[in-house]
């Protein structure tokens, strides 16, 4: 029985700033690399990753739109559990930049030197579909139901 609900993964996931990303290769292979949240962790069940077009990842999401992000948060030296949270959901991508700004943060502009202008530039969206965590407690999975009915 799942008793987290999506604001108490919320709560989870404010704490934790890189995921895993995977998406699915054309031959079949799942390919995987660390993605930050960028503290964008208001939580409905939507995450936000900004990236340069010409990578390898967006051309994966352009060949399948399914991913799945992995989040980890270590056990506490209070004796408190770590977290594991995988999100299973579609990526959109985003090119349009006035849908920026609203993610943006000044810290990504170490990766993007013209901010939002920075040449390339792209924002994936994912929306979750599914959502399990486990945390030494407890275990459960979440279904979004808005994610489900367009999955």
């Amino acid at each position: 029985m799942t008793s987290m609900t999506l604001e108490d993964l919320s709560k989870q996931l404010r704490k934790i700033d890189f995921c895993m990303l995977c998406t699915n290769t054309e031959s079949g292979q799942i390919s995987t690399r660390p993605m930050s949240n960028n503290g964008d962790v208001e939580y409905d069940g939507d995450s936000w990753f900004f990236t340069y077009d010409n990578t390898r990842k967006i051309k994966e999401i352009d060949h399948d739109d399914h991913v799945t992000l992995t989040f980890t948060a270590a056990p506490s030296l209070l004796g408190k559990p770590g977290i594991f949270i995988s999100v299973e959901g579609k990526a959109l991508l985003i090119r349009d930049k006035s849908q920026f700004e609203a993610h943006w943060v000044s810290d990504l502009d170490r990766w993007f030197p013209d901010g939002i202008e920075t040449p390339d530039i792209v924002l994936i969206k994912v929306s979750a579909a599914s959502i399990e965590y486990w945390d030494g407690e407890e275990n459960g999975r979440l279904t979004l139901p808005e994610a489900a009915a367009t999955a």
